[in-house]
């Protein structure tokens, strides 16, 4: 894969103005024909991949780059599952069980991984725990550069423990089926630990940075403000600041990202910002639960997706109503 683009324009006047790209005003993803983004269930459920992926065909409706939702619900990275997951159900789903399919089936040219949250397992901080989680990022990368994918990692979103106080537990306890209460300092050293990566020439974006600062800005001005109500799974804003990151790193001018309140403010400023985004999201939809399904995994309850070749028309057939939208009319 080529190196990324970054954008040579500003994006204001296509979103603000309602332009179209031009050729003098190049996607960040020109030489990236698939991006697979992998993670746990704050992945899964994609909002912040939806923004990503509508904001930039707005923003260039001449993109043929393909973004797929790979992510899986309880995944870890670092292999580890508290005891009585899941009510005792099933254990964490481990990558290292699915990544070489993901990546044979998908042959992505790009991978955006975004774990953490649950590598830690909701305990304290403790070295084996994170040192599980710093060899399963290196597996990751080494399977993906094997596989001829450049990586994007995304440090983990925050937790937040005041929405599920009652149900936290203190520090010093041996175990721990109901999580810690200051969990969210193990998931900043994490956090902090891939971000120093960018020193061995690692591509990371900071999102808990992010999401920690915006928290703690809401809860100043609203004491019961929510970011997750179960203090794990962020809402629409969380996922539209996630999203924001992402699109900062990959070019688009902060003053346009900063300005919107949520991706849906942002895309409304385009004429049919909004119905893309519609469309985006039934694909995106369509899309994962049709891969997870032909590529597999070790989670049960996940929804059969429909066959592959069947996703992939509807895929395309949304794909087009998407390019139909964004084309200038004479």
């Amino acid at each position: 894969m080529r190196p990324l683009r970054l954008l040579a324009v500003s994006v204001s006047l296509l979103l603000l103005e309602g332009g179209s790209a031009t050729a003098a005003d190049p996607s960040p993803l020109a030489d990236v024909h698939r991006v697979v983004f992998l993670g746990d269930s704050i992945t899964y459920s994609g909002q912040y991949i939806e923004f990503v992926e509508a904001v930039l065909r707005v923003k260039d409706p001449a993109l043929r780059c393909e973004f797929l939702d790979m992510g899986l619900p309880s995944e870890t990275v670092s292999g580890l599952s508290e005891p009585g997951h899941a009510g005792g159900k099933f254990p964490r789903p481990d990558l290292h069980e699915r990544l070489d399919r993901v990546l044979g089936a998908s042959k992505p040219d790009l991978v955006v991984a975004c774990y953490g949250m649950n590598d830690g397992i909701y305990y304290p901080f403790g070295e084996e725990r994170f040192a599980k989680y710093q060899d399963g990022i290196r597996f990751l990368r080494q399977h993906a550069e094997a596989a001829g994918a450049k990586v994007l990692h995304l440090t983990p979103p925050v937790f937040d423990p005041e929405p599920i106080r009652s149900r936290t537990l203190p520090a010093g306890l041996a175990e721990y089926r109901q999580p810690y209460e200051g969990y969210d300092e193990v998931l900043d050293r994490y956090s902090r630990w891939l971000v120093a990566r960018r020193e061995d020439g690692w591509d990371v974006v900071d999102v808990h940075g992010p999401l920690a600062r915006y928290l703690a800005q809401e809860r100043g001005r609203d004491p019961g403000y929510r970011l997750a109500s179960d203090g794990v799974h962020i809402n629409p804003t969380g996922h539209w600041l996630v999203a924001r990151e992402v699109l900062r790193h990959w070019g688009l001018p902060a003053a346009e990202l900063d300005s919107a309140a949520s991706g849906e403010q942002l895309l409304a400023a385009h004429p049919h910002g909004l119905d893309v985004l519609r469309l985006v999201q039934k694909k995106q939809r369509l899309l994962k639960d049709s891969w997870l399904t032909a590529t597999g995994h070790q989670r049960p309850g996940m929804k059969q997706g429909v066959p592959r070749d069947e996703a992939d028309r509807q895929a395309r057939e949304l794909d087009s109503e998407i390019r139909t939208l964004l084309t200038p009319t004479p």
